[in-house]
């Protein structure tokens, strides 16, 4: 029996990352053919690896176009015949710029380059990945409810070169659809923090927060408050926006609902994993402590705006339009610390049972 979908060509930029992988899987899973961008062709084993983690048995409706985003080579290739792309992808920065245009101009660039390219191709709908970042960030106070209506102002002071890059990229691409979109219909989502399980052991930046806590290098939690949702959502999300005819030109916020604080995230950790938080602390930092630390740690002057602010936003939009049901913070941290463990990034020891300790 032919599957619905069988014959829909969909190209997911950015096929190694983390959003990037579960989009394909699912996508795979729905009878789809997939096509998936990457750096380099030894990429390949990579992402194969990766499905066949998450469980999938075969691989023959996937293939691969090697592209940058920074350059113009293969992008009309790896449009041609697709009827969806998933923009998935974001320039790669291991260590922060010397010049914020440096995250900037690639972001915006690169995001065009595959809008035009797609457009010429005749895509029907492209689904481009922005972040909570290029919403949210203009407010800070606990009263005000943010939805798909707000917007982050990218001079805002203090944002990151980041999300500044992610503000000015949907900018940039709503302003293509509208002058220069013809036919091609866009939708956008904004997820919060990503959590959920990893398919490889090199982990996306995501984990490197949990670890720190799990592992104790944080020996006392600053008063951080995080939007959660897990990554299966996310690209639950991306595959609902990508056919529902009411998500044409919409923009949905990803979480899974109200806001976690690290002591509660170890907390949690605490008692359900044991085992690999015998050194999670859970005492409180003081607001003064990072203040001073961030004089001379750049760790601690990247976090410091994020202390002390709570940002309600709603996920009613992605639930009411769409009927996307997302699961619980707690399952989203806990697939998260699953995987730490899974893969050797915490370490898990066996704790004698209640009879064996006497």
């Amino acid at each position: 029996m032919n599957h619905p979908n069988t014959g829909k060509t969909v190209l997911v930029t950015g096929g190694t990352g983390f959003v990037g992988i579960h989009c394909i899987l699912q996508l795979l899973q729905q009878g789809y053919q997939v096509r998936t961008t990457i750096r380099s062709l030894s990429k390949k084993d990579e992402v194969i690896s990766m499905l066949k983690t998450g469980g999938l048995t075969s691989i023959e409706n996937l293939s691969f176009t090697v592209a940058d985003l920074t350059q113009d080579a293969n992008w009309e290739v790896a449009t041609q015949g697709c009827t969806y792309v998933l923009h998935i992808a974001s320039p790669i920065h291991l260590h922060l710029p010397k010049h914020e245009d440096d995250m900037i101009r690639p972001a915006v660039d690169g995001t065009l380059r595959v809008l035009k390219a797609a457009r010429n191709a005749g895509v029907q709908r492209v689904v481009m990945t922005s972040n909570f970042g290029a919403v949210g960030y203009s407010h800070t106070d606990r009263t005000t409810l943010i939805t798909e209506e707000s917007w982050t102002n990218p001079n805002e002071k203090g944002l990151s070169a980041y999300n500044k890059s992610k503000v000015l990229a949907e900018e940039a691409a709503w302003d293509f659809i509208k002058k220069e979109g013809g036919a091609m219909e866009l939708t956008v989502i904004n997820p919060m923090g990503i959590f959920g399980p990893s398919l490889s052991p090199v982990l996306s930046s995501g984990f490197g927060l949990l670890q720190k806590v799990m592992d104790g290098t944080m020996k006392a939690l600053p008063d951080i408050t995080l939007g959660i949702v897990d990554v299966r959502d996310v690209a639950e999300l991306h595959l609902r926006a990508m056919t529902a005819p009411e998500a044409k030109g919409q923009r949905f916020l990803a979480l899974a609902g109200g806001t976690m604080s690290l002591l509660e995230i170890a907390r949690l950790l605490k008692e359900k994993l044991p085992d690999a938080t015998q050194n999670t602390s859970t005492k409180k930092l003081p607001r003064w402590v990072v203040r001073i630390a961030a004089l001379f740690n750049p760790q601690a002057k990247a976090m410091l705006p994020l202390i002390g602010i709570y940002r309600n936003a709603s996920n009613e939009k992605a639930k009411r339009v769409l009927g996307w049901r997302p699961r619980s913070n707690e399952e989203a941290v806990l697939a998260s610390a699953e995987s730490l463990v899974k893969w050797g990034a915490v370490k898990s020891v066996s704790l004698p049972t209640e009879n064996e300790g006497r």
